[in-house]
């Protein structure tokens, strides 16, 4: 439900589905689902029918797709909820999985496979699909994340011989090995993924061309301001004299921006605040958020780690959580992450992690 080019991620998704000739959604939900559920309704804003089964713990991507059987009555496609693919792939996905009893799997190439499921392919056949591999890779192609399966796929995850938790890619590597093993289907076309914090920026830059209208100095009352083609404004923003809005940058509902400030490759969730002067590039700014006037954020490359990967080259300011807010002057860098709640003096540079509800004092 993070909103990128102004719209929650899943949206696109749905819409995806919608436009392959798809009438029926099933979403696994959990955490938060109340969000999901408000948002999406039964469907009819996107002309299809949607339901909704509950994965109360997450216990693998094999184990979701476990719940949507009692739903389920013939050969179906399961799609991540934060990938964004074209409509075409969803479609190309279905016919295949109408007219064969194989499992389907579409495949597409990256320029960092070891980040993703790394697939060896024969032809049409997937043979392996290693998940974040740490050996070197012969391959740039990746598991894409659509899937489409018979009911059968139900009890082929259960007979997964796996610890811990049902990951869907365990059971199709043991599928490759049957005889019949698993289709591939290639794809080319746009794939937005969000794996990391920073991947939100350049998902938001894919989808924002698409999103982006001329009306945008109409909801900005000063002349002044200066605005990119590629920005996305939402209803309701107030926007003080001589603000530079730079490309690639969706501003969310009611944000408020004070003069002089300058924004660029950002996302500002609704009802933030952004003070005089401030300076937000490479940077997630969330709901309520205040940024105090002269504030810096800001990213220069940089080696991120995350759970032991190791992503160089990452330009990424940081991330303002929730209700937080931020002290004037303060300085974040360097991937910086404030949480929910936080509260920060004046002045502070902050180039890590910070907990929600922590107050930072300088010095």
């Amino acid at each position: 439900m993070i909103p990128v080019a102004n719209r929650p991620l899943l949206e696109y998704v749905v819409e995806a589905v919608a436009e392959a000739g798809l009438d029926h959604i099933t979403l696994v939900v959990g955490y938060h689902q109340e969000r999901i559920r408000n948002h999406f309704g039964d469907g009819d804003e996107w002309d299809v029918t949607i339901e909704y089964v509950e994965q109360s713990t997450q216990l693998g991507t094999g184990h979701a797709v476990l719940q949507a059987e009692p739903v389920v009555d013939g050969p179906f496609v399961v799609l991540n909820g934060d990938r964004v693919v074209d409509a075409a792939l969803v479609e190309r996905v279905a016919d295949a999985t109408r007219d064969g009893t194989r499992p389907t799997m579409a495949i597409t190439a990256v320029e960092t496979p070891r980040d993703y499921g790394v697939v060896a392919f024969d032809e049409e056949r997937v043979t392996e699909i290693v998940e974040k591999p740490e050996r070197p890779v012969e391959t740039n192609r990746i598991n894409a994340g659509v899937y489409g399966f018979s009911p059968a796929i139900f009890d082929a995850i259960r007979n997964t011989n796996t610890h811990g938790e049902l990951a869907l890619t365990a059971t199709l590597n043991e599928l490759a090995d049957e005889t019949d093993g698993v289709n591939g289907i290639t794809y080319t076309g746009r794939w937005l993924d969000v794996s990391n914090l920073w991947d939100l920026l350049t998902v938001n830059a894919g989808l924002i061309g698409a999103e982006a209208t001329a009306s945008n100095e109409s909801r900005v009352e000063s002349a002044s301001v200066s605005i990119a083609d590629d920005v996305v404004l939402a209803d309701g923003i107030r926007v003080g004299p001589t603000v530079t809005i730079g490309g690639n940058t969706a501003v969310g509902r009611n944000v408020t921006i004070g003069s002089n400030a300058v924004l660029e490759n950002a996302i500002v969730f609704p009802d933030a605040v952004i003070g005089a002067g401030a300076v937000v590039r490479d940077a997630v700014v969330a709901n309520n958020a205040r940024i105090g006037p002269n504030v810096t954020i800001e990213g220069t490359p940089s080696t991120m780690v995350i759970e032991e990967s190791v992503h160089h080259n990452i330009e990424f300011g940081g991330v303002v959580g929730d209700n937080a807010t931020i002290g004037p002057g303060a300085i974040l860098t360097t991937g910086a992450i404030v949480g929910d709640d936080v509260d920060t003096d004046a002045g502070v540079t902050i180039d890590s992690r910070v907990a929600a509800g922590t107050t930072v004092r300088r010095g």
